[in-house]
C-alpha cells in the first residue's frame, strides 16, 4: 500500500484550519451514488504474477540484438559501450532536473557544456544548444530560426527525399505561418541555383532519407549569394568521416543524436542536435552553457547569452520549445568521450564498408538492383517481388531486411531501403544476401 505520511494528528489539524468536520464532509458537492463506482476491474495480481506477466507481453517484440537486423530509415541500431548506460544511471544523472540554479547544478551545468563543446567541434558550428526532442524538431526549429532571420521572406526549400516524417514535423510547425515550402529534386547543387528573393532558407540533407551524400560543395555560396541561409541536417556518424556542415558553409545545422550512444527505445526519447554560426547564436533556441570564474578565479559553469524568461514570457521567446533531452544528451557526451575522434571514425568506416559490401552482394543477386550514387550507412534496393511481401516473409525467419519503402511511397512497392551499421557481422549480411535471393521468386 502507498506510504502516506499525515497522521491521524495531521488531519484533524488540516480539517481544522478549513473549517470541515471530517474528509467525507469535503466530497459533499458528488453525489453519494457517485463518489464510489464499482469499476469491474479483476482481481489484484502479485509482484511475481505481475512480473510474469510483463515479461511475456514484452517476449512478443521482436529486438534488434535478437535477429539479423537491418532497419534504420530514422532509428538505428548502433553499439553502445557498457560504461554508457553504466554511468548514465547513477542517481546523481538520472533523477538530474532542469539546471536553473547553477550554484546547485554545476554538475549538470559541465556535462552540458561539454556536450555543446563536442557538438559545436562535430557539426562544425560555433555554439550548439541542448537540446531537442529528436532530429526532426531540430530542423523544424532550425527552419524556423532562419525564417525569423528574415521576416520580409517566406520561402523553405526542402529535399524531396527529406525523411518524410521530419517534412510533417515541419509542415506542423509553419501551420500557421504564412509561409511556402517547395520540395526539390536532385542534386542540391542545381536546386540551389532557382532560389529566389522570396526564400529564407535551403534545406539539404546529408545524407538524404535514402542513404545518398550529395556533393554539398558550392551550395553555401549559392545560397548566401540570393540571400537565404543554407540549413544542413546531418548523420552525425557519417560526420566521422566526412568533412562537417561548417565546413561546407552552412549556417545552421541539425542532427539526430540517437546514434550516439542511444538505444533506439521503441522510437524514442532521442536526441535533437541544433547549433549555427555566432552571428546567429541568439536566435539559437534552447539553453547554452557558458563557462566563467568566480571573483576568486574558480572555474564555473552558468546558462547563458538566453534567459529563462526568454522561454517563458511567449512575446520574447524565439521558440516554445526549451525542453533539455538531459538524459540522452548525458549519453551522447559519455558516447563521444569513450570514443574520441578516432573510435568515432572507426565506427563510420565499419559503416561505410559494411554498407558497401551488402550492396555488392544484394546488387549481383538476379532480378535485384542497388540504386546509383555514393551512400552512407543505407541504400535503396529494387526487388523483383514486393518488398513487403519479401520482408514479411524474412522477418518471420529472424531477418529483418529494411524498410519497403511503399510505406511512406505507396507507389513504390519494389524498394527496399536497407540499412547496415558496424553491428551487422558478415555471417548476418550474407544471410540476408542468400536469404533475398531464395523469396525473390
Amino acid at each position: 500500500m502507498p506510504f502516506i505520511p499525515n497522521t491521524d494528528a495531521d488531519r484533524v489539524a488540516m480539517l481544522a484550519a478549513i473549517g470541515a468536520k471530517s474528509v467525507e464532509e469535503l466530497f459533499d458537492d458528488i453525489p453519494a451514488a457517485r463518489r464510489f463506482p464499482k469499476l469491474g476491474l479483476p482481481a489484484g495480481l502479485s509482484e511475481l504474477e505481475v512480473l510474469r506477466e510483463v515479461e511475456a507481453m514484452a517476449a512478443r517484440n521482436v529486438a534488434a540484438s535478437s535477429c539479423a537486423w537491418f532497419l534504420g530509415a530514422g532509428a538505428y541500431n548502433h553499439f553502445i559501450p557498457a560504461l554508457v548506460p553504466a554511468l548514465a544511471s547513477r542517481g546523481e544523472f538520472l533523477t538530474a532536473y532542469t539546471p536553473y540554479q547553477p550554484e546547485v547544478s554545476q554538475g549538470t551545468l559541465q556535462a552540458i557544456f561539454e556536450y555543446q563543446s563536442m557538438a559545436c567541434a562535430l557539426l562544425g558550428v560555433d555554439a550548439a544548444t541542448a537540446s531537442h526532442y529528436d532530429g526532426a524538431t531540430a530542423l523544424a526549429e532550425a527552419v524556423l530560426m532562419a525564417y525569423n532571420a528574415a521576416p520580409s521572406r517566406n520561402g523553405i526549400m526542402i529535399p524531396a527525399a527529406l525523411h518524410p516524417e521530419y517534412k510533417e514535423v515541419i509542415n506542423t510547425y509553419f501551420e500557421a505561418f504564412p509561409d511556402t515550402i517547395v520540395e526539390y529534386e536532385g542534386e542540391p547543387a542545381e536546386a540551389a541555383q532557382s532560389i529566389d528573393a522570396g526564400t529564407c532558407c535551403f534545406v539539404a540533407a546529408y545524407p538524404d532519407f535514402e542513404g545518398r551524400i550529395h556533393d554539398l560543395s558550392g551550395v553555401a555560396a549559392a545560397v548566401h549569394e540570393a540571400g537565404a541561409l543554407f540549413v544542413v541536417l546531418a548523420d552525425p556518424v557519417m560526420l566521422g568521416l566526412f568533412k562537417s556542415p561548417g565546413e561546407l558553409g552552412a549556417d545552421i545545422v541539425a542532427a539526430e543524436g540517437q546514434a550516439l550512444g542511444n538505444s533506439m527505445n521503441f522510437g524514442g526519447p532521442f536526441l535533437g542536435m541544433l547549433g549555427a554560426t555566432q552571428k546567429l547564436v541568439r536566435k539559437l533556441p534552447g539553453r547554452i552553457v557558458g563557462q566563467a570564474a568566480d571573483h576568486d578565479g574558480r572555474r564555473g559553469f552558468v546558462l547563458t547569452l538566453s534567459a529563462r524568461e526568454q522561454h517563458i514570457r511567449r512575446e520574447k521567446a524565439v521558440s516554445n520549445i526549451c525542453s533539455n533531452q538531459g538524459l540522452t544528451m548525458l549519453q551522447t557526451t559519455m558516447y563521444l568521450e569513450a570514443l574520441g575522434k578516432h573510435g568515432l571514425k572507426a565506427v563510420a568506416e565499419l559503416c561505410w564498408n559494411k554498407a558497401h559490401y551488402a550492396s555488392g552482394l544484394i546488387g549481383k543477386l538476379p532480378g535485384f538492383a542497388v540504386a546509383p550514387g555514393t551512400f552512407f550507412k543505407e541504400f535503396v534496393v529494387k526487388t523483383p517481388r514486393p518488398a513487403e511481401e519479401m520482408a514479411g516473409t524474412l522477418e518471420r525467419r529472424g531477418i529483418v531486411p529494411g524498410l519497403p519503402l511503399s510505406r511512406y511511397y505507396p507507389a513504390r512497392t519494389h524498394e527496399l531501403l536497407v540499412c547496415v551499421t558496424e553491428m551487422n557481422t558478415k555471417d548476418q549480411i550474407d544471410l540476408l544476401a542468400k536469404s533475398l535471393a531464395e523469396v525473390a521468386t
